[in-house]
């Protein structure tokens, strides 16, 4: 099989995304006939789920996945890498629903993916590439990820963006049931667990746009968790428990 007739998934984890999917799943597709669109929706009560369903019955690319309730973003993804191995697609994508991570950047992905294992899209890698962020958030980004290299020696700018790309193969490699995070963390996880198995891992530039419709699904809980999780990252990779 050639790169050109490799098979790419986008997961879209949703939870009350009514005003961007059908937008931003339109603009997904039109990048480049080989991606697909998983959406893995935690019953939103805003709808989502119903106008996932009419997507997905007028485009055989469009596929979904119902889930019982808000069971978080590192399950979300879970369940939907789970779902690309079983159906076999080569490049799996992890990417926001809300325009935060801009479909333009889907085709750099493609070319890079080609000679590595893992894509990152990186907000940090050529200075601070984030729009319309308020600089409290702004600066606990920032500083999640110098504290989180420094305490996991991820040799990454951008531990904890969520725009990536994963061959099929790191995802087999891993054992996704013993992942343990679920929140901000779940990323720095993903990519610890594909560089401990030796796979290559790729930064590339991307601009961030904050949401402009929906809510954050940000919260103190999710920042806790990050706070103690790179800790025991760094204690199970050394044991080589991760």
């Amino acid at each position: 099989m050639t790169d050109d007739t490799k098979r790419a998934l986008i997961i879209f984890p949703t939870f009350n995304e009514k005003e961007n999917i059908e937008n931003i799943v339109g603009q997904v597709l039109e990048v480049d006939p080989r991606i697909n669109v998983l959406i893995v929706d935690d019953n939103s009560p805003d709808g989502t789920g119903d106008i996932v369903d009419r997507m997905a019955t007028d485009n055989d690319r469009i596929f979904v996945e119902h889930r019982a309730g808000k069971l978080g973003l590192g399950t979300a993804y879970i369940h939907g890498f789970k779902w690309a191995i079983d159906k076999k697609f080569d490049y799996i994508f992890e990417m926001d629903a809300d325009f935060s991570h801009n479909p333009i950047y889907l085709k750099d992905f493609l070319v890079e993916i080609k000679e590595y294992d893992l894509v990152l899209g990186s907000r940090y890698i050529r200075g601070v590439n984030v729009v319309n962020w308020p600089m409290s958030r702004l600066l606990l980004s920032y500083f999640a990820n110098v504290y989180s290299r420094l305490i996991t020696g991820l040799p990454v700018r951008d531990a904890t963006g969520g725009f990536k790309c994963f061959r099929r193969e790191v995802l087999e490699a891993i054992e996704l049931d013993k992942v343990k995070s679920n929140g901000y963390t779940f990323q720095i996880e993903m990519t610890m667990r594909a560089k401990v198995r030796g796979f290559s891992i790729k930064e590339i530039p991307i601009i961030f746009a904050d949401r402009e419709l929906g809510t954050s699904k940000m919260s103190k809980k999710i920042v806790r968790e990050a706070i103690w999780m790179v800790w025991w990252l760094r204690l199970a990779a050394m044991r080589g428990k991760l």
